[in-house]
């Protein structure tokens, strides 16, 4: 469930390295560039302070300590420190530079991942759990935030260094440094393996971060069944397993990262053998200087610590590209809801209903097996039926979370697919039996954002959905906070606070779903007249369970395994003794 996102064009080359900086090069990183020059620039300075400090050793021994000559302590030592000065504040203007990218440009990729997100349908979110999603807005960007700062900082500031380092220790000897270098082809075909496991190993790591996130959100949002059903130890054991395997994998990555820098180690140590084999023999038969040898000594032990960072970024990369790949899999997901070439506005006041031989299934299960029926505009239309017969399933038709496989939608006369997404959108308040309430004041969980909304027509809302009533008790009004997901309201008051939502919507499409099924007994009956006063004038569609609720509507259809079995008022259909008359005889002896 966690990777259900999908892996578009893996096998056709679309994720290799190059394409992913490139896309990276050009979705972020190009609109920063001159920043990330100047950041460049000084870390030139910075990296060639190296060479300059290493070049600097041979005059300090040559004519200080073996010379004797006092008077060059000054301008050596004062050249020294400059070098020295100079370094420390490259760092900071290149990091502070480097850090205002990196942080710029995650934060520019989580913004246009979370819109690209909410561009996509309900079979996507049904396939991918919240957790899976978060994972991937904010774990998967961090892990791609600094590696654009790895990058310039290799080649601006080790890569320079390493170059001018080793342009010291040629000037000095080109023999010495060759014997130094002598082992560096064996550390070619190692790397290319270790990258290609270091890549594999990160993308596990970060699909086993997806479901740990997605346990955690399971676990924080279902907090009461699991205290109810005893379930502590079944879900600890669960998420423990998770967060083992990422450890086992955690650790393969460190240290298949950690194998180049090693290679290194062992390569350089080689090398160094090499040159005090060479080097000594001359220095102690004077053909070399005391120092000449440091000079070259310290160019070679000051390129060792580039040389490993550089070693080292080529897993640092694998792991961002690791990352880049799933992170660019979810921006290349298309909608699977079909936009019209040229779509139409709806007319308002054309507000019928047409279904004609709908049919729709999810994989293999069949929902919709033709299903026709028509509800009139500013009528009251109810669907009735045994559970899983696809009712709720034409609130998503009607609203396109989904297409049907076949058949035709029609509002005003007009088939769905036509409509603009947005204005077709805009014709439906609905109110549901799970009122979906955020985190914020109940203030803001009515106006979901709008600034257009006078006081008075808010009061006016707030009054007929019965809002007022409790709203008034609490501490801060309107500004109580709702909780998350409302936890801070009963079932009741949150009911009403969705049916305030959608008076404030005035859209001319009422859509009810199980609005009352939930409730107490008087809070049904508020929360029933907020909706009669919502319902008036409207086209409204009722799904019920509990069918007393829909016994005055102007027609009820009965659903059954995804298509009409019957169709009409309460008492021509309890007349035709059918499916509908059967339900109300159970309810009703109950």
């Amino acid at each position: 469930m966690t990777e259900a996102i999908a892996t578009t064009a893996d096998s056709s080359d679309a994720y290799t390295s190059r394409r992913l900086f490139a896309r990276l090069w050009r979705g972020y990183l190009a609109r920063h560039k001159w920043t990330m020059l100047v950041a460049f620039v000084f870390m030139v300075i910075e990296g060639s302070t190296l060479a300059a400090l290493s070049w600097m050793l041979k005059p300090l021994f040559d004519r200080v300590f073996v010379g004797g000559d006092a008077a060059a302590i000054w301008w050596v030592g004062g050249v020294i420190l400059a070098l020295f000065v100079i370094r420390a504040v490259t760092l900071i203007i290149n990091r502070s530079l480097l850090t205002r990218v990196a942080m710029k440009t995650s934060t520019a990729m989580q913004t246009d991942l979370l819109a690209h997100v909410l561009t996509l349908d309900g079979p996507f979110f049904q396939a991918n759990p919240p957790g899976a999603l978060i994972e991937r807005v904010q774990g998967d960007t961090a892990a791609v935030q600094s590696v654009w700062s790895v990058l310039i900082t290799g080649v601006g500031r080790d890569l320079v260094a390493l170059v001018t380092l080793f342009g010291v220790a040629i000037a000095i000897d080109p023999r010495w440094t060759l014997t130094a270098l002598v082992g560096a082809p064996l550390l070619i075909l190692p790397t290319l393996a270790v990258q290609r496991y270091i890549r594999r190993k990160t993308d596990h790591v970060r699909t086993q971060a997806a479901q740990r996130a997605t346990r955690l959100d399971e676990v924080f949002h279902g907090i009461t069944a699991i205290k109810l059903n005893r379930m502590e130890g079944y879900q600890l054991g669960r998420f423990r397993s998770i967060v083992a395997g990422i450890v086992r994998a955690e650790v393969k990555t460190a240290a298949s990262r950690a194998t180049i820098p090693a290679l290194i180690d062992i390569v350089t140590g080689l090398g160094f053998f090499g040159v005090l084999l060479l080097a000594g023999r001359e220095i102690t038969s004077g053909e070399r200087s005391v120092g000449e040898f440091m000079s070259f000594f310290t160019a070679m032990a000051l390129a060792f610590q580039p040389v490993r960072r550089l070693g080292d970024m080529a897993g640092t990369w694998q792991v961002a590209a690791a990352s880049l790949t799933r992170l660019y899999r979810l921006f290349d997901t298309k909608p699977a809801i079909r936009r019209a070439a040229a779509p139409v506005q709806p007319d308002p006041t054309r507000t019928g209903i047409v279904l004609d031989d709908v049919r729709l299934s999810y994989g293999d299960h069949a929902v919709l097996n033709g299903l026709s029926f028509e509800a009139e505009a500013g009528k009251t239309t109810a669907l009735v039926g045994p559970s899983g017969a696809g009712k709720s399933t034409v609130f998503n038709l009607l609203t396109r979370m989904v297409d049907p496989a076949s058949g035709q939608v029609a509002i005003g006369g007009q088939p769905v697919g036509d409509i603009e997404l947005g204005a077709l959108r805009d014709l439906f308040s609905v109110v549901t039996q799970d009122a979906t309430l955020f985190d914020e004041t109940i203030r803001e969980n009515v106006l979901l954002g709008r600034t257009d909304v006078a006081e008075a027509a808010l009061a006016t809302a707030l009054d007929a959905a019965h809002v007022s009533d409790f709203t008034a008790a609490l501490p801060e009004g309107l500004d109580t906070h709702a909780g998350p997901r409302g936890s801070a309201l009963s079932g009741g008051q949150r009911q009403r606070v969705a049916i305030a939502r959608a008076l404030l919507r005035n859209a001319p499409i009422l859509l009810l779903d199980e609005a009352t099924s939930a409730l107490d007994a008087a809070s049904e009956a508020l929360v029933q007249q907020a909706l009669d006063r919502l319902s008036k004038g409207r086209t409204t569609l009722v799904i019920a369970h509990r069918l007393a609720t829909v016994r005055g509507a102007d027609k009820i259809v009965v659903m059954d395994r995804g298509r009409v079995v019957e169709q009409g008022t309460h008492p021509t259909l309890l007349a035709q003794n059918g499916l509908y008359a059967g339900l109300c005889r159970l309810q009703f002896s109950e």
